[in-house]
């Protein structure tokens, strides 16, 4: 049996619907069935239906081995319960912390999610989600939310995120901070830590195999080399962000870090997560020590100058002597 695109299209649209329609789903011997097709062209649908709807659920029958094809009700079940002014106030907020953080592919994945959903549901109801939705964003402060932060071309991004997606290599002009004018280096990306400032997490091989962080407030140009790299199995990103207390990232800067706050900064400080590995334990006084593992002295610095005289530098020593001449009595209030 011969396709043309357009029917391919009819067809994987009607089986779409099936796997919907029914309770089970499909399987390859319905699909064979439905559309008059060997088992190799059933085989090809099935790939087809998953590449096109990635939630389509895949299920083995546990007693004859056969795959079954489903959305289990999902897209219905959404339309009957309609969509909520709570859901669509969350979603926005996470567009804005995006756009606020400078997660530029972030915001336009999140926008066209949002865009799907609304399409799903009739006018009337969209207008009704979207001004309580409104209401509360503006009662919660998301409306507008100043801070400072640095600013970068989102089109170099756009091009990090394809490198990433190969993974491929890298071409950038970057300008660091001994250098006069942007140097072309080719780099492998591992991925990107937004914050304060934002990082490209990438190696120079041409130069060795560290890890280096580039600033993209620095980056002036990024474009794609397609040529494919091996990122080492054994580098988690997560883990790696968490060897440094915001961005800066040092191996001659790491290691382990006790804060002593005062009887009156205590309640103020139990309420920060000031790294996702702290451990915090009460003082016999209502003081509060935190520790954790992490690096970047100076970053710690610029944080503790907001809490003045309240904390003491138990360890490392480097800190407590970086922030001894700074920690002044006379703020009024904690952060």
């Amino acid at each position: 049996m011969s396709y043309v695109p357009f029917s391919k299209t009819l067809e994987l649209m009607q089986l779409a619907d099936m796997a919907a329609l029914r309770p089970k789903g499909v399987c390859l011997t319905d699909i064979q069935n439905a559309f008059k097709v060997n088992h190799r062209s059933a085989q090809r649908m099935a790939r087809a239906l998953e590449k096109v709807f990635p939630t389509v659920d895949v299920n083995i029958d546990p007693d004859d081995r056969r795959k079954w094809w489903s959305f289990s009700g999902q897209e219905r079940l959404l339309r009957l319960q309609g969509i909520q002014d709570d859901e669509l106030s969350a979603l926005e907020m996470g567009i804005r912390r995006a756009t606020r953080d400078g997660a530029v592919t972030e915001v336009r994945a999140l926008e066209t999610l949002r865009s799907r959903i609304i399409a799903l549901h009739p006018t009337g109801e969209v207008l009704r989600a979207e001004t309580d939705a409104e209401a509360t964003l503006q009662a919660r402060g998301h409306a507008c939310r100043p801070g400072p932060r640095t600013s970068y071309d989102p089109e170099i991004l756009a091009v990090i995120d394809l490198a990433l997606k190969g993974p491929f290599t890298l071409d950038v002009d970057y300008i660091g901070e001994r250098d006069d004018a942007p140097r072309t280096r080719r780099v492998e990306p591992y991925g990107v830590l937004f914050g304060l400032r934002c990082y490209l997490i990438c190696r120079e091989p041409e130069r060795d195999t560290r890890i280096r962080h580039f600033r993209l407030d620095r980056l002036h140009g990024a474009r794609l080399v397609k040529d494919t790299f091996l990122r080492d199995p054994g580098f988690d990103i997560a883990g790696h962000a968490a060897r440094s207390f915001e961005c800066f990232h040092s191996e001659t800067e790491f290691g382990t870090v006790i804060w002593h706050f005062n009887k009156r900064a205590a309640p103020v400080a139990r309420n920060y997560v000031f790294h996702p590995n702290q451990i915090m334990q009460n003082d016999k006084e209502g003081g509060l020590i935190v520790s954790f593992e992490a690096g970047g002295w100076l970053e710690m610095a610029w944080h503790l100058y907001k809490w003045g005289d309240t904390v003491e530098v138990i360890a490392p020593d480097e800190l407590r002597e970086l922030v001894a001449d700074y920690r002044r009595p006379d703020f009024p209030s904690l952060p």
